[in-house]
């Protein structure tokens, strides 16, 4: 255990300001996610220097496209999470609740020496929300940086302002996966708040080297093309046009295995919407082979860096990142680990 950042005393409660849930919690009670505890009206992460899931991925898993291409990340996961969503893939380590024995230690500098051994090129705080484990990704990070090692965050990005401020001097990046444009569905079915996450995507952006976007499209849920079209314009408007966005092929998990997965037909749709709202770097993911999981220019359509799934498979951007045709300036963040094609 170790002592939680973001909290305050309250007589014998302890009131957490990590994420916007801002939970009180009475002795020896846990908050929301499941892994901080009042211990005599002290806040804690119960979590601290435990993990469910160690890999080493490739950076496009994340997925990220613009930063550090074809490099080797470090990934790490915790248990609990602060949203409750159905439709959860790796719900078996997000919903799960603390109990002795079902997480392995690991230690900050075994970390840090692990991914060393690895040949990792940086860190993910990934697999289930690193929000509900910030100590131990702020103190993992904070080292990482010390190394030369990258480091992001992929997130529901259901958190204070203050903790992203306080963690972006250690963290370069992060994909934040949107849920969708819409207040009912974020209060539904991931019991959040659509813009506490549109307060918080703006401060990672401005706080961050790079974000990238993740939008799962779920078939008669959060597939309305007005509401993309929103979302689009939101980002152009508080964001960047450049900001990479993925739209992700849904396939039935947890408490939504009848629903049905998402045509590819649906996802081009959505895919050309979002370019047509004059987004730049527009992907799809969960649909191996289809040409909308490669970069192209923006402004000459030129074929920029080839992917298949999670897999780069080649990389053709001059070395100052301008495409060789037209010499657009391409946004890539970090050193590629891949060869020209």
């Amino acid at each position: 255990m170790k002592e939680a950042m973001f909290y305050e005393k309250i007589d014998d409660k302890v009131r957490c300001h990590l994420c916007p849930r801002e939970c009180t919690i009475l002795k020896d009670k846990f908050g929301f996610c499941g892994v901080r505890k009042n211990v005599n009206n002290k806040l804690y992460s119960i979590v601290y220097e435990k993990v469910s899931s160690i890999n080493i991925d490739p950076i496009e898993k994340k997925p990220f496209f613009h930063f550090y291409p074809g490099s080797r990340s470090f990934s790490i996961g915790t248990i609990g999470c602060n949203f409750t969503c159905p439709y959860c893939c790796n719900w078996e380590i997000s919903q799960e609740r603390f109990s002795d024995g079902s997480l392995s230690d690991l230690r900050v500098e075994d970390a840090i020496k692990m991914a060393k051994e690895y040949s990792a090129n940086g860190f993910s705080f990934t697999y289930n929300e690193p929000t509900t484990f910030y100590e131990y990704a702020y103190d993992i990070a904070k080292i990482a940086k010390e190394n030369n090692f990258y480091t992001n965050f992929v997130t529901n990005g259901f958190i204070n302002e203050e903790p992203i401020k306080r963690i972006s001097k250690y963290l370069d990046a992060a994909v934040i996966d949107f849920k969708g444009f819409n207040k009912e569905f974020y209060r539904k079915f991931c019991g959040g708040d659509l813009e506490a996450v549109l307060n918080a995507l703006k401060t990672y952006y401005r706080s961050l080297k790079w974000i990238e976007i993740t939008n799962l499209v779920i078939p008669g849920y959060n597939d309305d093309l007005a509401e993309i079209i929103q979302f689009c314009s939101w980002i152009k408007e508080n964001l960047s046009d450049e900001v990479p966005i993925h739209f992700i092929a849904f396939f039935p998990s947890y408490k939504m295995m009848d629903v049905k997965p998402t045509p590819y037909e649906k996802l081009k749709r959505v895919y050309e919407t979002a370019k047509e709202q004059g987004l730049k770097y527009v992907y799809l993911g969960n649909v191996p082979g289809s040409k909308e999981e490669n970069t192209y220019c923006p402004n000459c359509n030129e074929l920029l860096i080839k992917r298949y799934n999670v897999y780069l498979l080649g990389y053709h951007i001059t070395k100052d990142k301008k495409c060789p045709k037209c010499g657009e300036k391409i946004p890539i963040f970090g050193e590629p680990s891949l060869s020209q094609f």
